[in-house]
């Protein structure tokens, strides 16, 4: 497999990109290259005594956070997202990761790379940690703006992508301010018709204190409401490890039971183990990694790349939509 790396996108860009992907590289056996500043990588890789024996892509410009995500794609031709994606399609690489601009990715991703055909919007599909494991979010923020008919698309694409890790009619909850069928805006109404009468295993509507208590396996949103509880999960998590820490030292235990405690109870909630999502319902493996991401999270966003292409999750997608079609 063969996978690229944008060394321009994120906050430890590139160090914690060329990092990552050397460990990528000897951890999964994949083939790794770097798109991004020559100059700049090579600095890095020199300043860290780290060796670069594999293909750097030189590009001038680059797509910042604050730039308008359609109008970035189209003018930053030489831009690492704009040639990434570029090469992705065709087929020069098998996946793209990037820590870049979500917007950017996004629009990029639906212009030059392209949906699978009946697909109307690609997703971001996030895990939240429950008591029982983990639950399935759709969407985490790549759509602001929703009506039922993407949110039952939504909850079909989620359902190929659960069963591709071998979760078998996964239960789907529709996230609303209350369980009862009557709740909700128009929206939210009309999903739960369309949900309520169709052969997907669909629980009902679900609240967000639900989320952790695992009663689902994925749960179905718009892109702002989905990312205001991811980002809010986010923040509980870091408060929790805060406090616990504080406890743990005013405790009369050994400082290695208080590290291990500690370490065993953030595992589950560091973004960092997941690295990166994949974007459902573009034509090829695109893996949008956390902005703030080290070598580790770098290094498991490949991971999931790989994971995608071993388990044909793309192929499995267009298989699901080209169905429907007939």
């Amino acid at each position: 497999m063969r996978i690229l790396f944008d060394a321009q996108g994120g906050d430890n860009a590139p160090l914690s990109v060329i990092k990552g992907a050397i460990e990528a590289r000897d951890e999964f056996g994949v083939e790794v290259a770097l798109i991004g500043n020559e100059k700049e990588i090579r600095k890095a890789a020199e300043e860290n005594d780290l060796n670069l024996d594999f293909e750097i892509i030189n590009v001038q410009e680059v797509i910042e956070n604050s730039d308008n995500p359609a109008t970035a794609i189209r003018r930053k031709k030489d831009s690492s997202i704009v040639r990434g994606l570029g090469m992705l399609k065709e087929n020069t690489y098998d996946c793209f990761v990037s820590c870049g601009s979500t917007g950017a990715l996004l629009a990029g991703g639906l212009f030059i790379v392209g949906r699978i055909p009946n697909i109307k919007r690609a997703v971001l599909p996030t895990f939240i940690p429950n008591i029982k494991g983990k639950t399935l979010l759709i969407d985490s923020g790549a759509n602001m703006d929703c009506d039922e008919n993407l949110l039952f698309e939504f909850a079909e694409t989620g359902k190929v992508y659960l069963e591709s890790l071998g979760i078998e009619n996964p239960k789907i909850g529709l996230l609303n301010v209350g369980v009862e069928e009557g709740k909700g805006n128009s929206v939210t109404k009309k999903t739960f018709s369309l949900l309520k009468d169709s052969n997907l295993n669909f629980i009902g509507n679900v609240e967000a204190r639900d989320i952790s208590m695992g009663i689902c396996d994925l749960v179905i949103c718009d892109g702002f409401v989905g990312n205001t509880i991811l980002k809010t999960t986010e923040g509980v998590a870091g408060f929790l490890v805060k406090t616990l820490k504080k406890t743990l030292l005013e405790t009369d235990i050994t400082d290695e039971q208080r590290a291990m405690i500690l370490k065993n109870f953030s595992k589950s909630l560091d973004y960092k183990d997941v690295g990166g999502v994949l974007l459902l319902g573009l034509n090829k493996i695109l893996i949008k990694a956390h902005g703030s991401s080290d070598a580790r999270a770098i290094k498991n966003a490949a991971k999931s790349g790989v994971f995608a292409q071993e388990n044909n999750i793309i192929e499995k997608l267009r298989d699901t939509f080209m169905e429907e079609e007939k």
